[in-house]
């Protein structure tokens, strides 16, 4: 797929036109790309646990996180309601000694490692699967798809593609520079590399080293800034290759600066509404990219599921790899 810088609208238009799945699993889905993960690729899933190994690939949910409030994302807040001294001085009013700490947390839903849902994206006021936007997400939430429906299903064959590490080989830091734009054969070539197909129903985590760098660095930019990711030219791949999911380690899954001029995310502008896939980010790949170049294994059982927050368009989550 060619890009002319110039005419991002042209593009998308024909992108989505191309790989659209609107009705491709009925008027009423509610699911997108995950129906290509079934029970049989679960199964299949469940048969990468050799070693019992596991890896939490959430960042932290706290007020050191990467959100500088653009479009009033913030870090969470977290708040105590009862604590240990509440307990200690008899203020709980519990009888036979016992006391308990309760507490709250206030957050954008996408303030941290998380899920796109289907209703965050709208392509010309349409929504996933040819729906008017208006009538899907209103001030009462998503009324169609929210992310609750996706709870179940997010579970089966994940396999990660370390193009960071493909990319950069032995002579540095296994990290993309910030602009960096993946394509459908930086993809093929690192799953080649470590000897992993990437098909059918499978959820693809994709690091670039940009969540390293900016802890090393300090947040900077991280989110919203420049980073590398997927070019837009990935469209194809993405459709073609029906995996179920994607996830990376950046603020915004695609490549910043956008690869047109005048643009924003037109990835996802593709991906979410007309292709109708789930899409991940600021997930924390590090430690499973380090033990999977030490023992040549890149698939693992996966769970991800979204909390099943009524009508959400987005969902924290914290994905757990077993190896």
């Amino acid at each position: 797929m060619s890009l002319d810088r110039h005419d991002p609208e042209g593009a998308i238009a024909e992108a989505a036109k191309a790989y659209s799945n609107w009705g491709r699993w009925g008027a009423d889905d509610v699911l997108g790309t995950l129906n290509f993960l079934d029970e049989a690729k679960r199964r299949e899933g469940a048969t990468l646990v050799r070693r019992g190994v596991s890896f939490s690939l959430s960042q932290r949910f706290d007020m050191n996180g990467p959100q500088k409030g653009w479009r009033r994302r913030t870090n969470p807040v977290h708040t105590m309601l009862d604590t240990g001294t509440d307990a200690a001085l008899g203020n709980q009013g519990f009888p036979h000694g016992i006391g308990g700490a309760d507490d709250v947390i206030a957050m954008p839903l996408q303030c941290s490692t998380q899920w796109d849902g289907l209703g965050h994206i709208f392509d010309h006021g349409k929504a996933w699967n040819g729906r008017d936007a208006e009538k899907v997400v209103t001030s009462a939430g998503d009324l169609v798809t929210g992310i609750e429906h996706m709870a179940p299903y997010v579970a089966g064959r994940g396999v990660l593609l370390d193009v960071a590490r493909v990319i950069v080989g032995d002579d540095g830091e296994p990290e993309l520079p910030d602009g960096f734009a993946i394509t459908a054969d930086h993809l093929a070539t690192t799953a080649e590399a470590h000897g992993v197909s990437v098909g059918r129903g499978d959820i693809v985590l994709v690091r670039t080293g940009r969540l390293a760098r900016a802890r090393r660095e300090g947040w900077g930019d991280y989110a919203g800034g420049p980073a590398p990711g997927l070019s837009f030219t990935t469209a194809g791949w993405l459709h073609a290759s029906e995996i179920a999911a994607i996830a990376t380690d950046t603020w915004g899954f695609e490549v910043r600066p956008n690869e047109f001029e005048n643009a924003f995310q037109p990835l996802h502008q593709v991906v979410i509404p007309n292709m109708g896939l789930l899409i991940g980010e600021m997930w924390d790949l590090d430690g499973l990219a380090e033990d999977c170049a030490r023992d040549g294994v890149y698939e693992f059982w996966l769970t991800a599921a979204p909390l099943p927050i009524t009508g959400a368009v987005g969902s924290p989550v914290n994905p757990i790899a077993v190896k």
